[in-house]
């Protein structure tokens, strides 16, 4: 079973980043390690982890319960929001699990991370992790990151020159409707994850499939027993709209617009090859929830199992390493990150307009 990036070491010939390895000691990478170890800030955080999904677990659990007392009304509506967040919430959880940020036993990882993905939110686990490793190895490469292949969107002028038919007609416009597509990526998520399990093992399938199925059928009797099937399914699309929403919202400002490197160039260190792929957004305590910790987005590419609630300690080093070595490093608002992103989606399209 894969799991996310979990290792700082010196990347491997492939791209991915070896367990076992330590960065080369000229690496510009190796005296930020240093120091970042010496603090400490690569020690779990296990006790302040299980505080954080306890209180998610019980909001989320009396979330539920008022949807179970407000019963079959339209009223109903509102708790969508708050279970969105919720969802989005144990989303994060997953994602650190998966980075084994939590724990660094691997079973336990597991464990939580199917229970929050699989069981809580109809996310297949695996295949997040799978594409997640991708992603993390090579950032916006576009031959080996997953999230700028093509799909829905394209990233590149080259990608969008390809385009025919419907999809051209979207991608011209695929700035304008970044954010309305958004409201289907919770549904999304589930189907890609259904899709996965062709590809995984035939242990890991039944296992991953019978919590995912558990998960819809628990879904559905919630609904249903509380609710009419038309309430229901408005309830749902809602929900899954809002949840879609939040979630590409934390991840959107993490890379799009930022360098891409080119596939036929010189070979990026890994310091280089996390920094310049990757934009912060500076904010407080509400930043940092809302986005999940993922607003530190450089800290959290060059220490992948580093724990949310060291990233915020992490980044004052980080910035000064950089500018000891004049390494840009990029840190916008949570409104300019959009505006970049939705700007580099209208370039790409721009040839097709």
């Amino acid at each position: 079973m894969p799991q996310a990036v979990t290792t700082v070491g010196q990347p491997s010939g492939d791209g991915m980043e070896s367990p076992g390895r330590s960065p080369a000691p000229g690496s510009d990478f190796a005296p930020l390690l240093k120091t970042v170890r010496s603090q400490g800030l690569l020690e779990r955080r296990p006790g302040r982890y299980a505080l954080a999904i306890a209180a998610d677990l019980a909001a989320l659990g009396a979330t539920v319960a008022a949807v179970v007392l407000v019963g079959d009304t339209w009223w109903n509506l509102f708790l969508a929001l708050p279970l969105a967040v919720l969802w989005t919430r144990t989303a994060f959880v997953g994602h650190d699990a998966g980075h084994s940020q939590i724990t660094g036993d691997r079973r336990a990882a597991r464990i939580l991370g199917l229970v929050h993905a699989n069981l809580l939110l109809g996310m297949n686990e695996a295949w997040w992790n799978d594409k997640h490793v991708r992603h993390h190895a090579n950032p916006n490469h576009i031959e080996k990151d997953p999230d700028v292949g093509v799909g829905a969107l394209v990233w590149t002028q080259k990608q969008a020159a390809q385009r025919e038919g419907l999809a051209r007609l979207l991608t011209r416009n695929q700035a304008r409707l970044f954010f309305p597509m958004l409201l289907l990526e919770g549904i999304a998520l589930k189907v890609y994850g259904f899709q996965f399990l062709r590809r995984q093992p035939a242990r890991e399938r039944a296992l991953s499939g019978l919590l995912l199925g558990l998960h819809l059928a628990l879904y559905a009797t919630l609904l249903l027993t509380t609710m009419s099937v038309g309430r229901a399914v408005v309830f749902a699309l809602v929900h899954h709209a809002l949840f879609g929403l939040h979630l590409g919202m934390a991840f959107a400002p993490n890379h799009k617009g930022m360098e891409m490197p080119d596939p036929d160039g010189d070979r990026w260190g890994h310091l280089q090859r996390q920094v310049l792929t990757s934009r912060n957004v500076r904010g407080a305590v509400l930043t940092d929830w809302f986005l999940g910790g993922l607003n530190y987005q450089i800290e959290h590419h060059l220490f992948p199992s580093m724990p949310r609630p060291h990233l915020r300690l992490a980044q004052p080093l980080v910035k000064a390493h950089c500018a000891a070595i004049g390494m840009p490093y990029t840190e916008t608002g949570l409104t300019e990150s959009y505006r970049q992103a939705l700007r580099h989606m209208h370039e790409v399209g721009e040839p097709l307009r």
